[in-house]
């Protein structure tokens, strides 16, 4: 077992949260026992980044999931999984997340690459006619 799946073990226990027996009930709890909110994760996380003394605004839910929905693009995880991971109704709605970034360019130009030979290509400067031609012009 990863050591992410041990903590994660001993927080359904300490929450006493069963998933496979409540599928629709909320993994992740605010102190009421209720479902997290955006503004309450927005708070957990500006908390934690100032405690660490870092700009608050560097990460927020909106950054977690752009960056998530960029792991899975990365990962060529197809866009309608992407789509209904991230619970849009149009695959149009996620192809914003699809933006091609550098490396997923580099990427797509490595697999388009093609071998160029190395030897000199131009062959036509060893035509002496045509060379004669070219020089008379």
């Amino acid at each position: 077992m990863t050591p992410t799946a041990k903590v994660m073990q001993k927080y359904l226990s300490a929450w006493n949260l069963n998933p496979a027996a409540k599928p629709d009930a909320p993994l992740f709890v605010n102190h009421q026992g209720n479902r997290l909110t955006r503004p309450g994760v927005t708070y957990i996380l500006k908390k934690y980044m100032s405690e660490m003394g870092a700009d608050e605004n560097t990460i927020t839910p909106h950054i977690m999931r752009h960056s998530k929905a960029m792991h899975l693009l990365r990962a060529d995880v197809d866009l309608n999984y992407i789509r209904d991971f991230l619970g849009h109704v149009n695959t149009s709605t996620t192809e914003v997340y699809a933006k091609a970034d550098s490396e997923m360019k580099r990427k797509a130009l490595e697999k388009a690459h093609f071998d160029v030979p190395l030897e000199n290509q131009t062959t036509w400067q060893k035509n002496e006619n045509l060379m004669s031609w070219l020089q008379s012009l």
